[in-house]
């Protein structure tokens, strides 16, 4: 029962929020919130202060979904927002609401973490991943919040691995993926096991050499050349006569920077490139150079390269 009711909600809040309700629905909506705030009780000993939450987790719900509309609903104080988090696929608990939110970040070089559910991120440079000191609640989720990433997830079928990237969600029991997020598109490519990638409405299953791509709101699985179905934080590459596209891809996946080509016919001339996985970028750069004769300049994190 809980569960149909928790779907009929997220289902409603998500085409309230691309403005796709009838009248009725965002009746409903609102008399739910209004409803539950009248009967609800608030204990500040284990909820804190009300007024607090209550600006918390409003300022979430608009972020969660991107700020395109303005709730009636949600004006309805801490009592009618914490339920409300029911149709947003949260059920509150104490414990879980209190749980210690860390954040991990780079700068020029990647990093890696272990989280404590023994998972292990590997952070390209200049990237940015929040996570929960310890995992508390039915599920374990995490969010990337900028730049890219792979992930080798601790199995447990018990608490699925979510992460929120963008606007997309990944979900997994435990299993090894690639994750690159800009502002125009996210990426999901899987190395091992099986992923679950999904976004307004849209949901694809993935195995090994398949990637999920969300771009203009569209979600689509496409296949993903095995050059890039490893761990490449990790792992010495040898890339023999590979087009200089895919050596770009792979550095912009590992470094967290953008190319920009004066000529782009030179993308397809294939080269043969070693990347050592503790390499700077600017070694790798040399030894394209001295195969290619291409200069590449550096202007913080975009490359022009002529």
């Amino acid at each position: 029962m809980i569960k149909r009711i928790k779907h009929s909600l997220e289902r409603l809040l998500d085409k309230s929020s691309r403005n796709k309700t009838s009248r009725a629905e965002e009746d409903l909506l609102n008399n739910f919130a209004l409803n539950e705030y009248q009967n609800s009780k608030w204990d500040d000993a284990s909820m804190g202060n009300s007024d607090e939450v209550s600006k918390n987790i409003y300022e979430g719900i608009q972020l969660r979904m991107g700020k395109k509309k303005s709730f009636p609903y949600l004006k309805y104080t801490a009592a009618a927002s914490i339920l409300f988090l029911v149709g947003l696929g949260f059920f509150y608990k104490p414990s879980i609401a209190n749980e210690k939110q860390l954040t991990f970040k780079t700068s020029d070089a990647p990093k890696s973490i272990k989280l404590s559910d023994g998972s292990k991120i590997y952070l390209a440079a200049n990237s940015l991943f929040q996570y929960p000191e310890k995992f508390l609640g039915d599920e374990r989720k995490v969010s990337l919040l900028k730049g890219n990433a792979f992930f080798e997830v601790a199995k447990d079928k018990k608490h699925p691995f979510i992460i929120q990237s963008g606007e997309i969600k990944t979900r997994v029991l435990g299993t090894s993926f690639h994750i690159q997020l800009s502002k125009s598109k996210c990426e999901v490519i899987v190395v091992t096991g099986k992923v679950n990638v999904s976004s307004k409405g849209q949901s694809v299953d993935l195995v090994p050499y398949e990637e999920a791509l969300f771009s203009g709101d569209k979600l689509t699985r496409l296949p993903v050349d095995k050059a890039f179905v490893i761990n490449w934080y990790t792992t010495d590459i040898t890339l023999n006569e590979t087009t200089l596209q895919q050596v770009i891809t792979i550095l912009q996946y590992k470094y967290g920077v953008t190319f920009e080509f004066e000529n782009k016919s030179v993308l397809t001339v294939p080269v043969t490139v070693f990347i050592e996985k503790n390499a700077s970028l600017e070694s790798i750069l040399k030894q394209i150079n001295y195969i290619t004769n291409l200069k590449f300049n550096v202007y913080d994190k975009i490359i022009k390269v002529n």
